[in-house]
């Protein structure tokens, strides 16, 4: 089937170079590029074009389910694989909706890494055996419904707001969200009033408790 070539994205050295030695270990397998955070791994996607990206879900900048959708959206050769904690039942649905082909636990052996990324490299989809299947069928089964507009009061974030409230929880001024972000100052500083606004908070405490609280970063 010719070379299969990876990404391989996290925050964790140790996890990372852990990941690049099963695939190097595969033959006719490669590395195609390794990034340290979210925002990284969608640039060196776009540049190398790997046929799959493993992502852990938990990365600064811009964590894996953004980082997912942004990927999903640019390219459709890129297949991705979301390496989660054992917050099974919020994360599947969400690594799902983001357009991830393969999900496993951080917990789960390196022998399903190599059966995941086969299954990707076949145009098919591979999940944690660790997930039921009558619960992967049913968020495989709400993905196909008309989606049911949330509850009033449930903020609904765009894709760029999330950006700006991870950046933000992380502790980045609203000039280094700019920067990070490549827009100016006074758009930055709109984003942050507007977030502030949805969600209902007055202060980066409470933007920092939101994103604990909805997944965006962990504690």
């Amino acid at each position: 089937m010719g070379t299969l070539r990876v990404l391989v994205a996290g925050a964790n050295e140790i996890a990372r170079k852990g990941l690049c030695a099963v695939v190097r270990d595969q033959p006719g397998w490669e590395i195609a590029a390794v990034a340290g955070d979210g925002r990284e791994a969608v640039k060196r996607t776009e540049q190398s074009r790997p046929d799959v990206a493993i992502l852990d879900i938990d990365m600064p900048s811009l964590n894996g389910l953004e980082a997912t959708r942004q990927i999903a959206k640019s390219t459709k050769r890129t297949k991705v694989l979301l390496l989660a904690p054992q917050d099974t039942d919020h994360f599947l649905p969400k690594a799902l909706e983001a357009g991830a082909h393969g999900y496993l636990l951080k917990s789960d052996p390196a022998a399903d890494v190599v059966s995941a990324l086969e299954a990707l490299r076949g145009g098919g989809s591979f999940y944690s055996a660790t997930v039921p299947r009558e619960v992967l069928d049913k968020f495989l089964a709400s993905l196909e419904k008309p989606r049911r507009l949330e509850g009033t009061n449930t903020p609904r974030l765009t894709g760029r707001e999330r950006e700006v409230v991870q950046l933000l929880a992380e502790g980045h001024s609203s000039k280094q969200v700019a920067t990070a972000l490549n827009i100016s100052t006074k758009t930055a500083t709109t984003h942050r009033a507007n977030i502030m606004l949805k969600i209902d908070c007055h202060s980066v405490a409470g933007v920092v408790r939101y994103a604990i609280r909805n997944h965006i970063i962990e504690a």
